[in-house]
């Protein structure tokens, strides 16, 4: 069973880690990412939702839950956008770096907002995650630090870390894949409203755009998602989320083998950095137990 726990994990952290893969395709073909994204959530809720009917899980809830689950959904939709914002500035490998710091922003909501203490391991934790951000945002071999894409993607790790928090302390009693449903529709919902304000078209302009739409919604997000919450039953959240490393190192191979990313010593350097102070936060840390 552990051996399929972290086969799981692994799977999860890997296919989201392609992410990339799918992405910028699109932004090279001119294509609305509020459109794509809109299509990404809509057709991976529709998969959740045919598991959901599978297994006979019934979709109500009340109206607490229905709010706390609307904000879920639009906390997910921000970490997303604001992800997406930093592929202008940095490179997919560094955005999705930087948002694998969640777990120590998670660290730092409870401390302030709930007056949780912050123990020594944790404070190591942040200070390498923070110098390994730093080193990943500076701009080639100077000591100039690449502020705007530092910045979003920071905003994107702290909208996750917010939604991790919100899961955690909101006290909804959902399943993991009732939970994963509708945080999937109401991101959709809020690309959609974003697409109708921005007046985007959401017509497939090819079957380019169509194949990477498709191959993100069941690789990188419904397969992923699924195998993430299969994970965390068999391994528990500690072991899933130090497997999530994965995620980053497949995001900066993708950059560097698919995109022609520079694989730079600032690059290796932050990527470690961030790495390891993470997982330390993680096994000191038991607040991330969230599908």
């Amino acid at each position: 069973m552990k051996f399929k726990g972290y086969s799981l994990a692994i799977i999860s952290a890997t296919f989201y880690g392609l992410l990339p893969l799918f992405i910028l395709p699109i932004k090279q073909a001119d294509y609305p990412l509020s459109a794509f994204l809109f299509g990404r959530f809509l057709l991976s809720a529709l998969i959740v939702l045919g598991i959901l009917v599978y297994k006979k899980i019934n979709l109500s809830v009340s109206g607490r839950e229905l709010a706390v689950l609307v904000a879920l959904g639009t906390l997910y939709a921000l970490s997303t956008d604001f992800l997406m914002l930093g592929y202008e500035y940095v490179s997919p490998g560094v955005a999705s770096t930087i948002l694998y710091a969640f777990p120590v922003m998670v660290a730092l909501l409870m401390s302030t907002l709930f007056r949780e203490r912050m123990g020594k391991s944790t404070i190591c934790s942040l200070m390498i995650t923070s110098v390994g951000i730093v080193v990943l945002g500076l701009k080639g071999s100077s000591l100039e630090v690449n502020v705007p894409g530092v910045t979003v993607s920071l905003l994107s790790a702290f909208f996750y870390a917010l939604y991790i928090v919100l899961v955690n302390k909101s006290g909804i009693r959902v399943s993991e894949l009732k939970l994963t449903f509708y945080s999937l529709v109401f991101s959709a919902v809020y690309f959609g409203v974003k697409g109708l304000v921005l007046q985007d078209p959401f017509s497939m302009p090819n079957p380019v755009v169509f194949s990477n739409l498709v191959l993100l919604s069941l690789v990188s997000t419904a397969f992923s998602i699924l195998a993430l919450v299969y994970a965390i039953k068999l391994i528990g959240s500690t072991s899933t989320s130090i497997m999530g490393a994965f995620e980053p190192i497949v995001a900066v191979c993708v950059s560097v083998v698919v995109f022609g990313e520079h694989m730079t010593l600032n690059l290796a350097v932050g990527v470690l950095l961030i790495i390891m102070g993470v997982i330390q936060n993680i096994l000191t840390d038991s607040r991330l137990d969230v599908a």
